[in-house]
C-alpha cells in the first residue's frame, strides 16, 4: 500500500512469537495480580514461575488444545512437587535427597512418551524453586495458590489464543492406509492381477505416512497402554501389509488359481472393514473370519497338492506340473506370498480392534504378537519401566546422569551458601546434554550469552536503582523478546535473554543492586561446571556406544533365532519344548552365542525358542530406544570409537532385521506345519545356518573386540546368491522360509553403507527427535547396491 514489499515473518519466528505471546500474557498477569493487586509476592514468584516452567521450558508436542489438556492432567503432580519441595527445604540433606528421588523419577518418565518427556523439565522447575531456602510451610498456601492460578490460565491461553490447526491422527493415517491396502488387494485379486505405476506410488505414500519419523510428535502411539501398543502394531503391520502386496510375485501368462482370488479378496474385505473400525465403526469379525478360513483352505492346498486340482488348465504346457508333483516352484512361492499377505491382514485388523475397543476387542486376539491385549494399565507400566530398569537403556543413563548432576548442584548451593543457589541448579538442568561434546558446546555458548546478559543486566540495574515501576514496565516486553528469540537463535541468545529477565523478576521482589549480575555469572558458572563433569563421568558418548552395543547384541539373539526356526522347520517338530540357554537376557559373547546356535541345531528342532523370543524383543527395546536418542545427537566428540564409523552402518536396517526375525519365526512355527522331504530339510538347515553365520560376523563388526580379525567381510555371501537349486517336491512351507531368509539377507546387506572410504560423502540419518521405524518396504535382492560386493572391514580399536 506504501511501496513497502510485504514480507512474510519467518516461520520459525512466528511459531516461537506465538508461544511467547501466550506465555508472556499468563505470566505477567498471573505476577502483575499477586505482587502489585493482592500485595502477595509469594503467590507472585509462583505464577510466573509455574508459567515459564510448563509454557518455557518444557516442550509438550501438539497443538494448543493437547497441550492444555496434558499440562491440565500434570497440575496435580504440580502440587505434589511444591508440597515435597517446601517441606523437604527444612535442611540441606533432606533437599539432596528429595533432589536425586525427585530428579531420577521425572527424568525417567520419559519412557512414557513424547508428552511425559516434553513435561519432565518443567516438573523439574517445579520442585527445584521450592526446594531452596527460606524453610516456610507456612507459605505453602500461597505457593499452590501462586501455581494453581498460574498454571490455570495459561490452560485457557494456550486453548483458545492462537488456535492451531489439528494434524491427520496416526488412527486416520492407518484408516487411509488400509483403505489403500484394500483397493490394491482388489486389484490383485481379479484380472490383470496387477497393480498399475500409480498404485504402487499410492501404497508406497500410505506405507510412509505411518513410519513414526513422519508423524507429528504428539500423534506418535508411544505410549504403554493397550490402546497405543494396539495403534502402533496396526501401523506396522499395515505398512507391511502394503509392501507385501506391492512386491507379491508375478505370474505373466499364468492365471491365479480361485484359491488365491479367494484370499485376496478376503483380504480386501477384511482392509475395508478395519478401516472402517478405525473410522469407530464395528469390530472387523466376520471378515477376520472370512479371511482365516481362506488362508487355512490355501495353506493346505499348498501343503498337501496331491488332493487338490494342480493346474487348471490356463497354465502353459511348459509350467503344468507332473501329476505326481504337484505344483510348480513359481506357484508355490506366489502361495507363500498370499499367506503373507494374509497374515499381515490379520495382524492389521486384531492391532485395530485392540486400538480401538482397549480389552474389550472382539476379534480373537492370538497369543504371543498380541501378549498385551489382556493386561491391564499398571502391569503395562511396570513392563515399560521394568524393560528401561538397567545400564543398557539410554533413559535410565538420562536419568541418572540428569539426577546426579542436579543432586550435585543442590549440594554444591546448601554446603556453600551459594546465593541464588536455585540458578545453579537451573543452569545445571537446562544445560546438561546427552553427550560430553553437546554438553561442552551447549555449555560454552550458554556462558557467553550469560556474560553477555549480566552486562545488561548491571546496566539496567545500574540506571534504573530502586525505581521498581521500571522493572515493571520492561518485564513483559524483556519475556516476550526472551521467549521469541532464544528458542530460534540458540542457547547463548537464551541464556543471555533470560539472565536479564530474571533480574527483571527478582528486582521487583527485593531492592536489587547490579551485583545480582555477578551472582547470576557466579551460579551459571557453578551449574555448568557440575554439568560438564556429570557429562564426561556418566555415558559421555550418550547412545553412540550404547547403539553400537545393542545392535551387536541384537544380532547375535537374531542369529540364533534363525539357527533354531530353520532346525525346526527342517524338522517338523514342536517348538515348545523347555527353553535353552538362549533366552539368557545378558549380553554374552559372540564365541558363547555362536556355540549356544550351535548346541541348538545339534540339540534336535525340539528346543523352544520362546525364550529366545522374548530375549530379543527386550533387546530390540532398548536398540530402538538407543536409535531414538542417537538421531538427535552430534557426532561424538575426538577419539577413537570401538567398530566402523556411525556414518557408515543404516543402524535401521539393524531394527528390521531383529523385527523381519521375530515376525518370520512366529509365522513359520505356527502350527499346523507339515515335515519337510530330506533335500528340502537339508537345504533348510544349511541355509539357516548360513544367514546366522552372517548375523554373528555383522555383529562382530559392529562392536568388535580387540582381537576381532581384521578380514575384509563380503557383504553377500556368494554361497547364498548363487543358490538356485529347489528341492524337488518341496511343500509351501520350504518355500516361505526360504522367502523369510532372503528378506534376512537383504536387510543385512542393507547394514553397511559404504566402506571406509564412503565416510565423507555420506551424511548421517538424523533428524529432530525421530522414533525408530521398524518396519520400511524391504529393498529386493537386485537393489541391494553395487557396494555389497565389495566387502566391509571390521575395525578393531579402543575407545
Amino acid at each position: 500500500m506504501w511501496g513497502v514489499p510485504a514480507r512474510r515473518i519467518p516461520r520459525a519466528y512466528a511459531a516461537a512469537g506465538r508461544r511467547a505471546v501466550r506465555v508472556t500474557l499468563v505470566a505477567a498477569a498471573g505476577f502483575y495480580l499477586f505482587r502489585y493487586g493482592l500485595g502477595r509476592p509469594v503467590a507472585a514468584t509462583y505464577a510466573l514461575f509455574a508459567v515459564v516452567a510448563l509454557g518455557g521450558l518444557s516442550r509438550i508436542p501438539g497443538t494448543g488444545r493437547q497441550r492444555a489438556a496434558t499440562v491440565l492432567r500434570s497440575l496435580p503432580v504440580c502440587w505434589l512437587l511444591v508440597v515435597v519441595g517446601t517441606y523437604l527445604s527444612v535442611a540441606t540433606w533432606s533437599a539432596v535427597v528429595g533432589m536425586l528421588l525427585v530428579g531420577f523419577a521425572l527424568a525417567f518418565s520419559a519412557v512414557g512418551g513424547p508428552r511425559p518427556a516434553g513435561t519432565a523439565p518443567g516438573l523439574q522447575l517445579l520442585y527445584i524453586l521450592p526446594s531452596f531456602p527460606p524453610y516456610d510451610p507456612g507459605s505453602l498456601g500461597d505457593r499452590l495458590i501462586g501455581t494453581t492460578v498460574g498454571l490455570a490460565l495459561f490452560v485457557a491461553a494456550e486453548a483458545l489464543l492462537f488456535s492451531e490447526p489439528c494434524p491427520p491422527s496416526y488412527r486416520e493415517r492407518s484408516a487411509d492406509a488400509a483403505r489403500t491396502a484394500a483397493h490394491c488387494a482388489t486389484l490383485l485379486a481379479a484380472p490383470p492381477y496387477a497393480l498399475t505405476g500409480t498404485d504402487v506410488g499410492a501404497a508406497r505414500q500410505a506405507g510412509q505416512g505411518l513410519r513414526p519419523l513422519t508423524v507429528p510428535e504428539a500423534e506418535r502411539p508411544a505410549g504403554p497402554g493397550v490402546r497405543e501398543r494396539a495403534l502402533a502394531h496396526n501401523g506396522l503391520a499395515t505398512r507391511t501389509l502394503l509392501t507385501r502386496l506391492v512386491l507379491l510375485p508375478a505370474m505373466p501368462g499364468v492365471r491365479p488359481g480361485p484359491e488365491v482370488s479367494a484370499v485376496l479378496s478376503a483380504v480386501a474385505r477384511l482392509a475395508e472393514a478395519t478401516e472402517a473400525c478405525l473410522r469407530g465403526g464395528p469390530s472387523p469379525v466376520t471378515p477376520y473370519e472370512d479371511l482365516g478360513a481362506a488362508r487355512a483352505h490355501l495353506s493346505a492346498l499348498s501343503a498337501d497338492p496331491a488332493t487338490h486340482r494342480a493346474d487348471d488348465g490356463t497354465a502353459p504346457a511348459a509350467d503344468r506340473p507332473p501329476p505326481s508333483s504337484g505344483f510348480p516352484p513359481a506357484v508355490l512361492r506366489r502361495h507363500a506370498a498370499v499367506l503373507e499377505i494374509a497374515d499381515a491382514a490379520l495382524a492389521m485388523a486384531t492391532a485395530a480392534d485392540l486400538a480401538e475397543r482397549g480389552r474389550h476387542a472382539s476379534v480373537k486376539v492370538a497369543p504371543g504378537r498380541f501378549w498385551y491385549a489382556r493386561a491391564r494399565a499398571p502391569v503395562l507400566w511396570w513392563h515399560r519401566v521394568s524393560g528401561h530398569a538397567e545400564r543398557r537403556s539410554v533413559f535410565f543413563q538420562n536419568a541418572v546422569r540428569l539426577a546426579l548432576a542436579l543432586t550435585a548442584a543442590r549440594l554444591v548451593a546448601g554446603v556453600d551458601t551459594l546465593p541464588h543457589g536455585f540458578w545453579a541448579t537451573l543452569a545445571t538442568l537446562t544445560l546438561t546434554r546427552t553427550t560430553m561434546d553437546e554438553t561442552w558446546g551447549t555449555i560454552r555458548r550458554a556462558l557467553a550469552g550469560t556474560l553477555a546478559g549480566a552486562l545488561v543486566t548491571a546496566g539496567i540495574l545500574t540506571v534504573a536503582g530502586p525505581h521498581t515501576e521500571v522493572y515493571a514496565v520492561l518485564l513483559p516486553v524483556w519475556m516476550l523478546l526472551a521467549f521469541t528469540v532464544g528458542p530460534v537463535r540458540g542457547v547463548g541468545w537464551a541464556q543471555g535473554l533470560f539472565t536479564v529477565l530474571v533480574a527483571l523478576v527478582f528486582a521487583q521482589l527485593a531492592p536489587p543492586t547490579w551485583q545480582l549480575a555477578e551472582v547470576r555469572v557466579l551460579n551459571v558458572l557453578v551449574g555448568s561446571a557440575i554439568g560438564i563433569v556429570f557429562g564426561l563421568l556418566a555415558w559421555p558418548r550418550g547412545a553412540h556406544d550404547e547403539l553400537r552395543r545393542t545392535t551387536a547384541e541384537l544380532m547375535r539373539r537374531a542369529a540364533e533365532i534363525v539357527v533354531a526356526t530353520s532346525a525346526a522347520v527342517a524338522a517338523g517338530a514342536p517348538a515348545d519344548a523347555p527353553a535353552g540357554a538362549g533366552g539368557h537376557r545378558g549380553a554374552g559373547g559372540r564365541a558363547e552365542a555362536a556355540g549356544r546356535a550351535r548346541r541348538r541345531t545339534a540339540g534336535g528342532p525340539g528346543m523352544s525358542v520362546v525364550h529366545g523370543h522374548r530375549s530379543l524383543q527386550h533387546v530390540l527395546i532398548l536398540a530402538e530406544s538407543a536409535y531414538a536418542q542417537f538421531q538427535s545427537e552430534p557426532t561424538p566428540f575426538g577419539g577413537a570409537a570401538r567398530g566402523p564409523s556411525p556414518l557408515v552402518i543404516d543402524w535401521q536396517a539393524t531394527l528390521i532385521a531383529g523385527h523381519h526375525t521375530l515376525w518370520g519365526s512366529d509365522r513359520l512355527l505356527a502350527p499346523p506345519r507339515c515335515r519337510l522331504g530330506p533335500a528340502a530339510a537339508e537345504s533348510v538347515d544349511a541355509l539357516g545356518e548360513r544367514v546366522a553365520g552372517r548375523m554373528l560376523l555383522i555383529s562382530a563388526a559392529l562392536d568388535p573386540g580387540d582381537d576381532t580379525p581384521g578380514a575384509s567381510l563380503p557383504l553377500i555371501d556368494a554361497f547364498l546368491t548363487e543358490f538356485a537349486t529347489e528341492p524337488p517336491g518341496a511343500p509351501r512351507l520350504y518355500y516361505a522360509t526360504v522367502s523369510w531368509l532372503d528378506a534376512l539377507l537383504t536387510d543385512l546387506a542393507r547394514i553397511p553403507r559404504g566402506g571406509p572410504a564412503a565416510q565423507a560423502s555420506v551424511e548421517p540419518e538424523r533428524s529432530p527427535k525421530p522414533q525408530p521405524d521398524p518396519e520400511p518396504e524391504a529393498a529386493p535382492k537386485a537393489q541391494r547396491g553395487p557396494e555389497a560386493q565389495a566387502g566391509w572391514r571390521p575395525r578393531p580399536g579402543s575407545r
